[in-house]
C-alpha cells in the first residue's frame, strides 16, 4: 500500500489526484490489475467524474451545497455536520482498472478528492491488487 498527504487550500474543493494514482503505478511497475483508492477521513470524499471541463466539479459543489448546506442547526456540535453528509453520499472509495500500466478511465475522467470540511492536510491510501 501507498499513502500520499495533499493539503487543501480550501472549505471545500475537488482536487485531481489522477497524475499521483497514476505516478504509483508507474512506480510498482504494475502492468495490470485493480487500484482501490481510499479516503480515510470522515469529512472528505472521492469520486470519479470529468477533468476536461473545471466547471463540472464547481456544479457538482453548488448542487451539494443547495441540498446538504452549511448550517448552524445540526446536532453535531464541530458545526462540519454538513461535511460529514456530503462526504458519506459522494463516499469514501473508488476502484479502476489498469491494463498496460495505465488507469482505464474515460476519456473525460479523472479521480476526484473531495474536500468538504478544510483547509486540512489529508491522507489517500492505494492500493494495487496486481494480474501477474
Amino acid at each position: 500500500m501507498e499513502i500520499f498527504s495533499l493539503s487543501t487550500k480550501k472549505r471545500e474543493e475537488f482536487i485531481d489526484i489522477t497524475a499521483a494514482v497514476s505516478t504509483i503505478i508507474k512506480k510498482q511497475r504494475v502492468s495490470s490489475g485493480i487500484c482501490f483508492i481510499f479516503c480515510p477521513h470522515t469529512t472528505a470524499a472521492l469520486t470519479i467524474n470529468e477533468n476536461a471541463d473545471p466547471s463540472v466539479c464547481r456544479d457538482i459543489l453548488q448542487y451539494l451545497n443547495t441540498r446538504i448546506p452549511f448550517r448552524e442547526d445540526y446536532s453535531h456540535l464541530e458545526g462540519n455536520s454538513d461535511a460529514h453528509i456530503k462526504a458519506s453520499c459522494i463516499g469514501s472509495s473508488v476502484s479502476v482498472i489498469i491494463d498496460t500500466s495505465t488507469l482505464q478511465l474515460g476519456t473525460w475522467q479523472g479521480i476526484y478528492f473531495c474536500e468538504f470540511d478544510g483547509p486540512r492536510t489529508r491522507k489517500v491510501y492505494v492500493e494495487i491488487m496486481s494480474k501477474e
